[in-house]
């Protein structure tokens, strides 16, 4: 990575950055679409080992809306945040077939995409990468285009990931805690990772620290 910063670091102070950007973002969406976490969608995925509070996962194909935003840091995500809500929240063409809770209908009009979780975030060549997972069904080949050139949309190969789940708020110390937990496991089951550990989110900014849902994500380099 351009960076030159090795785990997340930059990632780190980035997201610490977010909380204005992701609170505005968030109450957008909840005003929208009112759910509990629990009930929001993900990709689909299967556990296939876990080491104590580890999981090693398989996840199938799905697809993302993404922007790779530069520094310095700590506008990224002030950056990122408005551009990918604005392609969810009908900044596109529409011109597709596309399910949605209601029945499918045939949209000349912009669209509006479900919000799913989780949020992802990573270091990538020339800044930030950050992700919204598209609904389940829906491809790049399937969904409706960007009107706004700065964001892509792409299919996520099939993966091997490992991952802690923690709760609890944004700090540099859990982050740091659960990272270190996470390659020490790693490292002890002699399995290699490759690329910038993944920071996923899956609640909005004020939700009990003891309701929340934090993932720290690393490719795995070795076949389960």
């Amino acid at each position: 990575m351009d960076w030159q910063l090795l785990h997340g670091v930059q990632l780190k102070k980035c997201v610490m950055s977010h909380v204005t950007a992701w609170a505005a973002l968030s109450a957008l969406i909840l005003f929208v679409h009112p759910m509990p976490s629990h009930a929001t969608e993900e990709p689909d995925y299967k556990v296939v080992q876990t080491l104590d509070n580890i999981e090693l996962r398989e996840y199938a194909t799905y697809s993302v809306a993404e922007v790779v935003v530069p520094g310095p840091a700590e506008e990224a995500g002030n950056l990122a945040f408005p551009i990918l809500a604005g392609y969810i929240f009908g900044k596109n063409t529409g011109t597709q077939k596309f399910a949605m809770t209601a029945p499918v209908t045939q949209a000349a009009e912009p669209v509006t995409l479900e919000m799913t979780a989780p949020v992802t975030q990573t270091v990538a060549p020339g800044g930030f990468r950050v992700q919204f997972v598209l609904p389940k069904g829906v491809t790049r080949a399937s969904a409706p285009e960007p009107l706004d050139t700065r964001v892509t949309l792409r299919d996520i190969a099939p993966s091997r990931v490992a991952v802690i789940r923690y709760s609890g708020f944004w700090s540099d110390a859990n982050y740091n805690q659960h990272l270190a937990e996470l390659q020490t496991a790693l490292r002890a089951a002699n399995l290699n990772w490759v690329g910038e550990p993944i920071y996923s989110r899956y609640n909005a900014p004020f939700t009990p620290w003891f309701l929340r849902r934090n993932e720290i994500w690393l490719h795995l380099a070795d076949t389960l």
